[in-house]
């Protein structure tokens, strides 16, 4: 046909068949939140968003369960407190309630890095850190640095100063502290503090001064007859002495008289008599790693240290380092 030069025409082409419509479904209705409800939801978001950093969701809890219950002793160190950023914008906690905050998101964080193979190495003393928030001084600028820490004894005797001045010197990269007050060591009910109860102490850190890990060494919450009897007994003179202001909202003015007198510095603080007690450690334990037999960990002895920028009066780090020993039946 097309030699005779005659047209042909095009072959018709069948589009298919649009699909057809679905109607989309009806929107479900949006709920309008007071200030209050907000707050609410957002605080179960976060919850919910957090939830697999506890230790009820953490499919590791075997791992660090296991390392726990090989382990005698348990070393936590915090690390640079003003590194966490959750813990900077927190509103100021009491020092109990930091205390706890702290050993808890320590822990949590630590076990969320141990896997789940039990036949990973286990040691007789345990090191709790979180790595990111370590954080060492430049040996440039220690002279201009204030590194001072106080102790509280809890369930050990005075041959613990000397393991928590090294663990705090090693922490911090540096050769010794400054100061070192330790808060009163815990007493029996019904017995009064003494003279002869806090002798074994005092000598210990005698001894550190000697072995220059410590220059200078305070004591904390003594009134004027026992902080003239420690005065003139110790080979070591007290540098300072903390009151506490809930006890008294005036410095006692025969405590003032002779801390004058002798050259010891008064100072304040806010700490409660127990800053970590055993209950309380077994408490947050058993909240941070779940069936870890908390019952069976007692605390020695809690640290507190702070570096202060000498010129400026300013902290440049604040931390708290634990340890504790476990108890097996």
């Amino acid at each position: 046909e097309a030699a005779r030069g005659g047209a042909r025409s095009a072959p018709l082409r069948v589009s298919p068949a649009p699909p057809p419509i679905v109607p989309a479904p009806p929107f479900a209705p949006v709920p309008v939140l007071s200030h209050g409800r907000l707050g609410a939801a957002r605080g179960r978001k976060c919850r919910e968003k957090s939830q697999p950093a506890t230790a009820a969701a953490a499919p590791w809890d075997g791992g660090r369960r296991v390392l726990l219950e090989r382990a005698g002793r348990l070393t936590l160190q915090t690390g640079n407190l003003l590194n966490w950023g959750c813990l900077r914008k927190k509103c100021p906690a009491t020092p109990g309630e930091e205390v706890r905050d702290c050993i808890q998101k320590t822990l949590i964080e630590w076990s969320s890095k141990i896997g789940q193979d039990r036949n990973q190495e286990t040691l007789e003393v345990l090191e709790c850190t979180v790595a990111q928030a370590l954080e060492k001084i430049n040996p440039e600028e220690r002279d201009e640095l204030k590194v001072s820490a106080k102790l509280f004894i809890v369930g050990s005797n005075s041959s613990s100063i000397r393991d928590a001045v090294d663990l705090a010197c090693s922490a911090l990269g540096v050769a010794q502290l400054d100061s070192v007050i330790i808060a009163p060591p815990p007493v029996e009910d019904g017995i009064n503090l003494s003279l002869e109860y806090l002798q074994p102490y005092w000598k210990e850190l005698e001894n550190l001064v000697q072995n220059k890990k410590i220059v200078a060494i305070g004591t904390s919450d003594l009134d004027k007859t026992l902080l003239e009897q420690l005065y003139l007994w110790a080979q070591v003179k007290p540098s300072s002495n903390q009151v506490n202001l809930a006890s008294c909202c005036v410095m006692p003015p025969d405590l003032t008289a002779f801390a004058k007198e002798c050259d010891i510095q008064l100072l304040t603080h806010n700490d409660p008599k127990e800053l970590l007690c055993e209950a309380s450690f077994q408490e947050v334990l058993q909240e941070s790693i779940q069936n870890a037999k908390a019952n069976e960990w007692i605390p020695l002895w809690l640290l507190r240290y702070s570096v202060i920028v000498k010129s400026r009066g300013i902290i440049k780090s604040k931390g708290y380092i634990v340890q504790a020993k476990r108890n097996a039946s």
